[in-house]
């Protein structure tokens, strides 16, 4: 079976992943810090930024794979792809911005609504609820 959806979606998360990282670069060169983030709020916020990313893009990237293998390609599984693609960049951008701010909290929250829509698909297909 090919796993279209997936091998999509992880290069456009292999995508961001490098541009979170070339953003924490440019940061450190510009406080010219090359261990932790030295003080520097800007280098901080986007350390965080793509630690947030690894945290909960890979899981999500797995579950992803698991359920297209179980039912193949489907438009809510791409949907809730591009949710979390969209999300993703959202919780970036707004990591430099004053908290409270849309796209920091919207990144999260879309990111969580996504995240637990595949676990619950997930396990309606392990327990056989759902095929």
């Amino acid at each position: 079976m090919t796993l279209t959806y997936t091998l999509m979606f992880a290069v456009a998360f292999a995508l961001i992943n490098l541009w979170l990282a070339f953003r924490a670069g440019k940061a450190r060169l510009g406080a010219k810090v090359s261990i932790g983030d030295g003080g520097n709020p800007l280098l901080a916020a986007r350390m965080r930024a793509q630690a947030n990313f690894l945290e909960y893009v890979p899981l999500a990237l797995i579950l992803i794979g698991l359920i297209e293998m179980r039912v193949g390609p489907s438009q809510i599984l791409f949907g809730l792809g591009i949710a979390l693609v969209l999300a993703r960049v959202a919780h970036a951008f707004g990591m430099e911005r004053p908290v409270p701010n849309p796209f920091r909290a919207g990144g999260i929250l879309v990111t969580f609504l996504v995240t637990i829509a595949l676990i619950v698909w997930g396990a309606l297909l392990l327990y056989g609820v759902v095929s």
